[in-house]
């Protein structure tokens, strides 16, 4: 099974973004997401931001997770 968390875009640089997960900051690549900003909602998996996510999305995530845990 594969597990994408989200996290919040805190900072960007050239191909990376720092990404804030419930705190726990971490580089990313950025790559394969266009016009990316700090302030976004990003799906990470495996160290590579896979797609833009909306604050609804992550809210529901952020849910799922706590009931599985």
């Amino acid at each position: 099974m594969c597990v994408g968390l989200s996290a919040k875009v805190v900072k960007i640089g050239e191909g990376v973004a720092i990404v804030d997960a419930d705190g726990a900051k971490r580089e990313v690549s950025s790559q394969l997401i266009e016009d990316l900003e700090p302030g976004d909602y990003v799906m990470v998996h495996a160290g590579v931001a896979i797609a833009r996510i909306t604050d609804e999305d992550e809210n529901e995530t952020d849910q799922l997770l706590e009931e599985l845990l």
